[in-house]
């Protein structure tokens, strides 16, 4: 049964990245493209979903999990529309602004906070919504990396689909809709599924496996927050030397952006295990 919760979040993983790639060929458009327009994508991007993650499972959220992950997607949808529309108009106050050097900066990272982070504040307490859906079942800890590796499988194959079809061979607006239809389509499943038996079965908590909230080692979240940040600063190195190569194009970030998060998939897919058979997962990190 918690196969149907690994389909639901592989689904809002596609969406997600169908998001990204478009945000990325609307943002260049706005504020141009460059490695610092790169970076603030990215650094905003990953920021809504750190702010989502950590603020929803600080939040006391009573009801059924699957039934508050349906409203976050369609939170998601409505915001992807939301953000369709704004980004030209953000943009024409950039270059109404005119600024240069630092100003630019700064204005740059502004409109790319201001359009990214409301969704991505919701694409990350997804994430959380889920794992409540299995806390205290068997294997919990193990479920939730395979969760993330199908998540990011997912992503990977929204970024070859919006990258070298939706954007190709329609438009941004087409791919935004695409993405939307698809948010819509795990919040009418998810709710459904809430409402009924399926839904309380998933949902059952055996006391005898109830997860641990302890806190984790201070050493071991700055281990993580370094491991995250040379990640993304190597994506950014990544995307600018092929791109200086390739070009700058909206093919490019596709490609790098589905190789990177192959990579974590397959890294998640392999925690999962190594998890499963590790008593020092300090050591395993």
């Amino acid at each position: 049964m918690r196969i149907l919760l690994l389909i639901l979040f592989a689904a809002s993983g596609c969406s997600a990245l169908i998001y990204e790639i478009v945000w990325f060929q609307l943002l260049t458009l706005a504020i141009g493209s460059t490695a610092v327009s790169l970076a603030f994508l990215l650094a905003a991007f990953m920021g809504g979903l750190c702010i989502g993650s950590i603020g929803f499972a600080r939040l006391r959220i009573t009801g059924p999990p699957l039934r508050i992950y349906a409203l976050l997607e369609l939170g998601i949808g409505i915001c992807g529309i939301l953000v369709l529309a704004g980004i030209p108009v953000v943009g024409r106050v950039y270059v109404a602004a005119a600024a240069h050097g630092l100003p630019s900066m700064f204005l740059r990272g502004f409109i790319a906070a201001l359009c990214m982070l409301p969704p991505t504040i919701l694409m990350g307490a997804s994430l959380p919504a889920i794992v409540r859906q299995l806390e205290g079942a068997p294997e919990a800890v193990s479920w939730w990396g395979f969760l993330y590796g199908g998540n990011t499988a997912g992503a990977v194959f929204g970024c070859l689909l919006a990258g070298y079809y939706l954007l190709r061979i329609y438009n941004t607006a087409i791919a935004t809709y695409v993405a939307v239809a698809i948010n819509l389509g795990v919040a009418l499943v998810s709710f459904t599924v809430s409402r009924g038996p399926l839904g309380q079965a998933l949902s059952a908590v055996n006391p005898e496996f109830s997860a641990s909230r302890s806190r984790l080692p201070a050493s071991i979240l700055i281990a993580i927050g370094l491991s995250g940040a040379t990640a993304l600063g190597a994506e950014v190195v990544w995307t600018r030397l092929l791109g200086m190569m390739l070009g700058s194009t909206v093919y490019v970030f596709s490609v790098i952006l589905a190789v990177f998060l192959t990579g974590l998939a397959l890294g998640s897919a392999a925690g999962s295990w190594v998890a499963r058979r590790t008593r020092n997962a300090a050591l395993a990190l």
